[in-house]
């Protein structure tokens, strides 16, 4: 996934900070607050202009991962979000750290083959 974590130091970001994070066009983010508006809704100030902020981040994170990650269609996304939100939150999570982890061990195994 394209999302870039460095990016967690503003309060609000834009439509195209957004986009340009998870490597997809706005349209595709604006398509996607129609079908999960209980779960995408960033605040919009004058003229429209969407603000996300770090929950809406998040979110959408959820989102990408079942739709782009696993593939899931997005009427499955959003059964799966309805019917056990917390669940698919908690397994999203696990699946992150163990790529976290993943990445720290590819590295540190690159080091070690580096040394020898």
């Amino acid at each position: 996934m394209a999302y870039n974590p460095d990016k967690e130091l503003k309060l609000y970001y834009s439509i195209s900070e957004v986009a340009e994070m998870f490597d997809v066009p706005e349209t595709l983010l604006r398509y996607w607050e129609k079908m999960f508006p209980e779960h995408l809704t960033p605040r919009k100030a004058g003229r429209g202009i969407r603000q996300y902020q770090k929950e809406d981040i998040e979110n959408l994170r959820i989102v990408y991962h079942l739709v782009k990650e696993k593939g899931m269609t997005l009427a499955g996304a959003k059964q799966a979000l309805k019917k056990n939100k917390t669940g698919t939150i908690q397994t999203f999570e696990v699946i992150e750290r163990l790529k976290n982890i993943r990445e720290e061990l590819v590295k540190m195994r690159k080091e070690l083959d580096y040394v020898v």
